[in-house]
């Protein structure tokens, strides 16, 4: 083979190898794409199917939240004797029991979310503990805690203003 032949080959392989090049280059760029847009309708459709259970999820905690909010958790639950340990004791078990009934509610919701909720909890449980230090009755403890409601927010309606801001955001 003599520099003219070889030159002769190489021009009829440089249009078959820049056309393959070409080919190949469009053909990775359509796999990407169809790539990309399988995964987003997987998404689309997992988000139809899920977004109602969480939302259950964030309704169920806000009802929590609602329960332990300390003026309609001393309304629902009434003390069996005069005896304040013994009632401060039944109302943190309540709390306790609501919070335990929607613990598998947690891996629906943002961590963020999650925390703040148990952040509510405590508070509202510190709350009652805290009453139940200046009482010397059950009737007492009932007034104190009420009255402490009055004078600061509730921790529960501080974590169900999140829990409305996180279902905002799901839209």
């Amino acid at each position: 083979m003599n520099g003219e032949q070889i030159l002769q080959a190489f021009a009829f392989l440089l249009p078959a190898v820049v056309t393959g090049v070409v080919a190949f280059y469009f053909f990775k760029l359509h796999t990407k794409n169809e790539e990309g847009r399988r995964r987003y309708l997987l998404q689309k459709d997992t988000q139809k199917n899920t977004l109602p259970i969480r939302l259950q999820a964030y309704e169920r905690m806000a009802l929590f939240l609602e329960r332990i909010a300390l003026p309609s958790l001393v309304v629902r639950v009434a003390p069996k004797s005069n005896n304040k340990n013994d009632y401060e004791s039944l109302l943190i078990k309540s709390i306790e029991t609501e919070f335990e009934h929607n613990l598998s509610q947690q891996i629906y919701l943002t961590d963020d979310c999650w925390n703040i909720i148990k952040a509510a909890k405590s508070a509202t449980i510190q709350s009652i503990r805290k009453a139940a230090m200046s009482s010397e009755s059950a009737d007492k403890l009932r007034e104190d805690v009420l009255s402490d409601t009055m004078d600061k927010a509730s921790p529960s309606g501080t974590a169900l203003s999140f829990v409305k801001k996180e279902i905002s955001n799901l839209w």
